[in-house]
């Protein structure tokens, strides 16, 4: 079998190392955004790497077209093109930290929270579409008051190592069942619209629910939070919540 793996972030170098240790025959090609800890790890194993802009350069002169077997996006941060997908003959799989069909497309941790849906990761097939691909293994995350948008993403971090981990083999070997998604339930959010909805505005009434979610679904430390305008100034506004034990 030969594969073709886009990686990235901590999960990308989390997963890439596990293949490398148990499945290194697979990797036919691995791609990274940079020469990172990834590109590294892969150079020091012997299996082949390239960057982004590389692979960008070789699909765009059609030297991989249906190169390999199947593909995998591990925390890759980018949409495929159709010339891409075309690489792989089985298709690609994708890592998204959501339970779809909600939280398709950015922030879903953050999304998660604002509309209250369920949560979780999910391993899908990826389509011309953005995160609409029939899915082939989730898991969900229950979270409460105390979660945040920052809570989430770390527990989602966890879990899609898991599940990849768990469903490789049924991918790899082809008997993975895989199940279309209902994209009547859920929403698709582009990365443009976190800014906006995270703007709080003084004269505008709110339920204290809707505010607390607000608050900490941006509650993410070294990352920007909610914010309000006064006058010329901007703030932001985190938030800690504690569940009250019994004495």
């Amino acid at each position: 079998m030969r594969a073709v793996v886009l990686a990235d972030g901590p999960v990308g170098a989390t997963l890439i190392d596990w293949l490398i240790a148990r499945h290194a025959d697979d990797l036919a090609l691995v791609v990274t955004t940079a020469e990172n800890a990834i590109h590294a790890a892969c150079s020091a194993a012997g299996i082949a790497v390239i960057t982004e802009a590389v692979w960008a350069q070789e699909i765009a002169a059609g030297r991989r077209a249906a190169a390999f077997d199947l593909g995998f996006l591990i925390w890759w941060p980018r949409i495929l093109s159709a010339a891409a997908l075309a690489t792989a003959t089985g298709g690609f799989f994708n890592t998204h930290p959501s339970l779809l069909p909600f939280g398709r497309g950015k922030h879903p941790n953050f999304w998660a929270i604002v509309e209250r849906t369920p949560f979780g990761v999910s391993l899908h097939r990826v389509t011309t579409g953005i995160d609409n691909g029939a899915v082939v293994g989730q898991t969900r995350i229950p979270y409460g008051w105390e979660d945040t948008g920052e809570t989430l993403h770390r527990a989602a971090t966890r879990e899609i190592v898991t599940l990849f981990q768990t469903c490789y083999g049924s991918i790899r070997s082809g008997t993975v069942e895989a199940i279309e998604q209902d994209l009547s339930q859920g929403r698709l959010h582009l990365a443009r619209e976190l800014e906006p909805a995270s703007l709080i505005d003084l004269d505008s009434a709110y339920r204290a629910r809707d505010l607390f979610d607000l608050l900490r679904a941006r509650t993410f430390t070294g990352y920007p939070s909610a914010r309000f305008v006064d006058g010329d100034e901007t703030y932001e506004v985190s938030i800690s919540i504690t569940r009250k034990t019994k004495p």
